[in-house]
């Protein structure tokens, strides 16, 4: 990769997830990537895009955006997803997708066949798959530490809906539609649960609505993977924490788990939660996180391995997510 021109990476939406990773390209390895522009078809997003990064180029289509592009971050609201995503595709560009991937299975089932047909450069933006916590996990798991798999308990709560720093986006996230935390963060361990363990099936759920088109309250779910039982609990309450989670994997030779996102934990012999070494907060992980899901997307976009979550993974994460919210 020595002798190839940096790949020239663009932004569709300039929310949260757009900014996240364009700044980390910002900070990327400039003879590897390089941000070619952003576009959002709101003109604040783009203002505020201008204030914050002067040098970056906001594109007023979104055509330019992906003829100035090998690469694009599709990071706009989940309605637009697959209409961007394959436009992208169409224009030549490799693609890293926001989760979830859609809202619509039949149209999504139907996308993802084109794209997996036609084997199109496209990676779903799972951070786990980057994750050094995960990493400790899977290594632990190796060492014996699990033996074999018995249960996994997923445990997410949040003190409000969205969270503090999704408020600019409350105008989606809190409506049923296409926002929601099922979609927005039971969607990541639901993820790592098939990672880990392989296909989920749902057995059985509950889901509370407070009425109207606000999203979801709580979830309970009983899945398996792998032959293996998962219990879900979600909620919001029940703690002062903006953002609560955990997953469990529980075997004949013990537990492991991941705690608030970046923290790998062992069950030790005086059955107190120990963290792995060098553990540290997601606050300070993201950013390492991110480089590593940027590497992958160099390699994609070269048309190299990678570890991005496939399509067909992501399809999988959805198609449980919208069983469980249609009730």
């Amino acid at each position: 990769m020595t002798n190839r021109n940096p790949v020239q990476m663009g932004t569709i939406g300039f929310g949260i997830m757009g900014e996240r990773l364009l700044n980390a390209g910002l900070d990327y390895d400039a003879g590897k990537l390089v941000v070619s522009g952003a576009w959002d078809p709101a003109p604040e997003a783009l203002s505020r895009l201008k204030s914050e990064h002067p040098n970056v180029n906001g594109l007023s289509t979104l055509d330019e955006l992906l003829q100035a592009s090998d690469c694009v971050h599709v990071a706009s609201p989940p309605r637009y997803h697959l209409e961007q995503l394959e436009a992208a595709v169409s224009a030549g560009c490799a693609v890293l997708c926001e989760k979830p991937l859609a809202v619509d299975v039949a149209a999504a089932r139907s996308v993802v066949e084109r794209l997996e047909s036609i084997q199109a450069r496209v990676g779903v933006n799972f951070p786990f798959t980057s994750s050094f916590a995960v990493d400790q996990l899977v290594s632990w798991r190796k060492e014996g530490a699990v033996g074999d798999p018995e249960s996994v308990d997923i445990d997410i709560a949040f003190a409000a809906w969205p969270r503090p720093w999704q408020r600019d986006a409350a105008s989606w996230l809190c409506k049923r539609f296409q926002g929601g935390f099922t979609r927005e963060v039971v969607s990541h361990f639901l993820f790592l649960t098939i990672r880990q363990l392989g296909a989920v099936s749902l057995d059985d759920h509950t889901v509370t609505y407070p009425g109207g088109d606000a999203c979801e309250t709580s979830v309970t779910a009983r899945l398996e993977a792998g032959g293996v039982p998962v219990t879900l609990s979600a909620r919001v309450g029940g703690t002062d924490k903006p953002d609560h989670n955990l997953w469990v994997l529980n075997g004949t030779n013990g537990s492991i788990r991941l705690r608030d996102w970046a923290v790998a934990e062992r069950l030790d012999a005086y059955g107190t939660w120990a963290e792995a070494p060098n553990s540290r907060p997601n606050e300070e992980m993201r950013p390492l996180i991110l480089k590593r899901q940027l590497d992958k997307v160099v390699a994609m976009t070269h048309g190299a391995d990678h570890s991005l979550a496939t399509l067909r993974e992501a399809f999988q994460v959805q198609e449980l997510v919208e069983t469980i919210l249609d009730s």
